[in-house]
């Protein structure tokens, strides 16, 4: 009897350490670096147990926090700094605040507005409507939670449309549409904020809030529409589907949306226009990560309107609620930081950024274009998160190496990571949609396939154009 193969996470499991230590051992006999080879040799070990999670992702970005502190890569301060960076705490509190607006059900009465906004009377104009909710959703809340809300009211549109053809373009879009919006702002999607904090350790300046959207809004508003057009070719047929009605606003919603806005207005006009609200009031040391956490501190304290089973007054944010946020994530991300850290302080960093110095004889077209089409099609099939928090330290040095500055290596990568449209198993949204069992694999594969190539052109072309002087 043949013996079964072996689990490939099994394999993984010796396989990380394995590589680790053969990495370590080359670089060390080349080079003699020690602290260099330490830190390539960890960082295969995480890319090797990222990609095939023979541990869960959170429990594997421990690994460099553990060991680059204990063979003298980075010291204990830096490992603070790296884990209680400013952007931590920005995702930190945008997990609490989308956490806030999901309990509140505002965000579902957002998505309806904009769905009843395109209007319902054909086919195309009902997965448009689809499209921008979740594309405008996804810029603040998760594009699961996004895909998860708006799932059941597609369904329920379907059931009550003729059109046999609407199913695959309507959820297709849905999840396409979140994994675009979460493009826009940094707190969009996870892969955003890995670029920021890399970014700000690389160089030591820093990105903010509204600088990012100047660059990701437009990439959005094109390519969004591209999608639409592309998955809804085959949809024209006319006729009125009803919505579920969203009923009347309740005081939780208002106020919660209330804060989110301000809060959203206080971050894109902080450094700008003009020098923004921290020039204005001279405070040069506010950052994101503090307006969003007086703005968490203000839904623990605005009643809801409500009172629970003890007849005591519910806030508009509660523990129990707030803890249920993706703590795994902040770890994930402080890894990025880390290891980039320990890129720099090792001398990785530059012997891979000489390495890589004749990529400034590319054009820089095709050098952006290269790296975005790379960054999709690995994004398929590994997590968004975990390549780009490999990636960007070695975009950085390949970057300083060219001569050039880093965004325009990482800001492509950044956004080419929500690119990923062609299988189930890409993005959550992809999976959710999918499994619902309203279309084939094939479907998604001959639709995603376009879009990612499209991805690639649009987000080439617009970090050519905007980022030109930067």
């Amino acid at each position: 009897m043949l013996k079964p193969y072996p689990n490939p996470r099994t394999l993984a499991l010796y396989l990380g350490p394995f590589i680790a230590f053969c990495a370590f051992f080359a670089l060390w006999q080349s080079s003699g670096d020690t602290e260099a080879a330490i830190t390539l040799g960890v960082t295969l070990w995480v890319v090797v147990w990222w990609i095939f999670e023979p541990i869960p992702i959170p429990a594997t970005s421990l690994l460099p926090m553990a060991l680059l502190p204990l063979f003298g890569v980075l010291s204990a301060k830096e490992l603070g700094a790296a884990y209680g960076n400013p952007l931590v705490l920005l995702m930190l509190g945008g997990f609490l605040l989308a956490t806030a607006l999901e309990r509140s059900g505002a965000h579902r009465r957002i998505a309806l507005y904009m769905v009843r906004a395109f209007g319902g009377n054909s086919s195309r104009r009902l997965v448009f409507g689809f499209m921008c909710a979740s594309a405008f959703l996804s810029m603040w809340i998760s594009n699961t939670s996004t895909t998860l809300m708006l799932l059941p009211v597609a369904l329920a549109a379907l059931e009550k449309s003729d059109d046999a053809k609407l199913a695959a373009p309507l959820l297709l879009g849905i999840a396409y549409a979140a994994s675009i919006g979460g493009i826009g702002t940094p707190i969009g999607t996870p892969p955003n904020m890995v670029f920021m904090g890399v970014y700000t350790e690389v160089t030591g300046s820093a990105i903010s809030f509204g600088q990012w959207m100047m660059w990701a809004v437009p990439v959005v508003v094109v390519l969004l529409p591209i999608a639409g057009f592309w998955i809804t070719r085959g949809v024209s047929k006319r006729g009125g589907v009803a919505l579920p009605s969203s009923g009347e606003w309740t005081l939780a919603e208002r106020r919660v949306l209330t804060v989110f806005s301000v809060t959203a207005g206080l971050w894109m006009t902080r450094k700008g226009p003009w020098g923004g609200w921290s020039e204005w009031l001279s405070l040069p040391n506010a950052n994101d990560a503090m307006v969003a956490f007086l703005a968490v501190v203000a839904l623990f304290v605005i009643p809801s309107g409500q009172t629970n089973g003890k007849g005591e007054t519910e806030r508009l944010l509660d523990w129990e609620t707030a803890e249920r946020i993706p703590w795994g994530m902040l770890l994930l991300f402080g890894a990025g930081i880390t290891i980039a850290t320990g890129f720099i302080n090792s001398g990785l960093s530059g012997t891979i950024g000489q390495s890589l110095e004749q990529l400034s004889t590319l054009p820089l077209l095709l050098m952006i274009a290269t790296i975005c089409l790379a960054v999709t099609f690995l994004t398929e099939v590994t997590s968004n998160m975990a390549t780009t928090t490999l990636l960007m330290p070695i975009l950085a040095a390949a970057a300083l190496g060219a001569g050039t500055d880093p965004a325009l290596f990482m800001i492509p990568a950044a956004m080419s990571a929500s690119c990923a449209f062609m299988l189930p198993v890409a993005t959550p949204p992809n999976v959710i949609t999918f499994a619902t069992g309203r279309f084939s694999i094939q479907t998604m594969v001959r639709e995603g396939v376009v879009l990612n190539l499209v991805g690639v052109v649009v987000i080439s072309l617009a970090c050519v154009l905007l980022l030109r002087n930067i």
